[in-house]
């Protein structure tokens, strides 16, 4: 795993490249949630019609997947689907993307995992919540915390591990064609490469780390 060193500090707090960039996407996201939320009008402009599309596209996600008695829902799967994306992508203009740092991987993981437990203890209650750990049988209990708790475990190592992994080919590619090719036939070479990982791979990075957070939502509410 690559040890990522601080640029500078905040009251101690080491703050790496990684965590400038993070907070970089979320005001560019914020002002832009801002500025495009501004002046809705019944007949939409070409702006505006982006913006339905990608609601529609969220809203139908979460209805598709977890049904209509999870709209609740839509504004964080909505925020994780722009976030995450976001901070993949931003390969394509040549920063490393923020998640190739575990440290906010797993403070993705970790809030996803808060909101399912949240989500299942409002919705059953918490003497059912606890009893679901006991099922079915007693003995389960230790198999059952285990299977409980991977789940920011293997949403953070998954999503850490390929945009790593993406960051690392792209790197070899760049060091092999360095000092074999020069001038335009650099910049011809790597663009499907930069295709797959920082568009392709990245979506579905995204994708699937979204996908498990709302399937974990609705079945431990219901199980």
């Amino acid at each position: 795993m690559e040890k990522l060193e601080p640029i500078f500090s905040i009251f101690g707090f080491g703050v790496t490249d990684s965590f400038l960039v993070m907070w970089i996407i979320t005001a560019v996201i914020a002002v832009g949630a801002i500025i495009l939320g501004k002046n809705l009008e019944k007949i939409p402009s070409k702006r505006q019609n982006i913006v339905e599309l990608v609601v529609e596209s969220i809203n139908g996600l979460v209805n598709d997947n977890m049904g209509p008695g999870y709209k609740s829902f839509i504004p964080y799967i909505g925020t994780l689907v722009i976030f995450i994306l976001s901070m993949n992508v931003i390969g394509l203009i040549g920063i490393e993307p923020p998640t190739r740092d575990y440290n906010i991987c797993l403070a993705l993981a970790l809030v996803s995992f808060v909101v399912v437990q949240w989500n299942a203890i409002r919705k059953i209650g918490f003497g059912h919540y606890l009893k679901g750990y006991f099922t079915p049988f007693a003995v389960m209990v230790p198999l059952n915390l285990i299977e409980r708790f991977v789940l920011p475990v293997s949403l953070s190592l998954r999503l850490m591990g390929n945009m790593t992994a993406a960051v690392v080919v792209v790197g070899i590619v760049y060091e092999g064609l360095h000092g074999v090719l020069f001038g335009i036939a650099q910049i011809g070479i790597p663009i499907p490469v930069h295709f797959f990982f920082d568009v392709f791979d990245a979506g579905i990075q995204m994708f699937i780390f979204v996908m498990l957070t709302m399937i974990n939502i609705k079945i431990i509410a219901e199980h």
